[in-house]
């Protein structure tokens, strides 16, 4: 289970589809049950008796709300349980890894890496020579991993439920700035994975973790404050 903190406090905890129905069954027996369920095409909030509240944005939305609020974690399951075929786009200084994944398993994919030195403690002429080669180097990589992308992704748009994209956040928006990747970017999911080295082993876990739905968690404490709690309980 992957947890991370959130800006305001509380925690996003990343749940498989599998096991979001149980997490929330414990998450209202931790809570002292449930006082309130809100559910729409974008949002589902559950708020526990004691003011807990866990809240995901739903992820390949719209959802179809149910009549009665009370089957919305039922509803968000079943949502998120439907095979969907997603862009992966994961990119490093030097590396990246691209792929499309059918039901958390990868179909097609591209890994490369390609030297990108490190910063030099050197001064003057060597160190701007140094810095010009890095930078060249650096270049070079990210047009390797726009190539692929291009490839790979952008012909199959129209199949692709969502891109996920994982990585650097320089190097991803240096691919952005890429027009040919325009419609690839337009379907990226807001959630950008924090992956390490691109490798093909680390594609099929993001492929993984491409399905699975970030819950963000905030407690509330007697003093009206929301605050975080230890998700792993739930």
């Amino acid at each position: 289970m992957k947890v991370r903190a959130v800006a305001g406090g509380g925690q996003a905890v990343e749940v498989e589809p599998e096991r979001v129905t149980g997490w929330f069954a414990r998450f209202a027996e931790r809570h002292g049950g449930v006082a309130d369920r809100e559910v729409d095409p974008e949002l589902v909030r559950v708020t526990a008796t004691d003011g807990a509240t866990a809240t995901v944005a739903v992820p390949f939305a719209p959802l179809v709300p149910p009549d009665d609020p009370r089957l919305a974690v039922d509803v968000l399951a079943l949502h998120l349980l439907r095979p969907r075929r997603i862009g992966l786009l994961l990119v490093r200084r030097g590396g990246h890894s691209v792929g499309i994944a059918y039901d958390g398993r990868i179909e097609v994919s591209r890994t490369d890496r390609r030297l990108v030195q490190g910063r030099s403690a050197a001064g003057g002429w060597s160190q701007r020579r140094f810095a010009r080669r890095r930078a060249g180097q650096a270049r070079d990589a990210l047009r390797a991993a726009a190539q692929d992308a291009v490839e790979v992704l952008a012909p199959r748009v129209a199949e692709l439920a969502a891109v996920v994209l994982g990585g650097e956040a320089r190097a991803l928006a240096g691919l952005h700035a890429d027009p040919r990747l325009a419609d690839v970017f337009a379907l990226a999911a807001s959630r950008v994975l924090d992956v390490g080295d691109p490798r093909r082993a680390v594609l099929d876990e993001a492929a993984r973790r491409a399905r699975c739905v970030e819950i963000i968690v905030r407690e509330k404490h007697r003093s009206g404050s929301a605050d975080s709690q230890d998700p792993g309980q739930d």
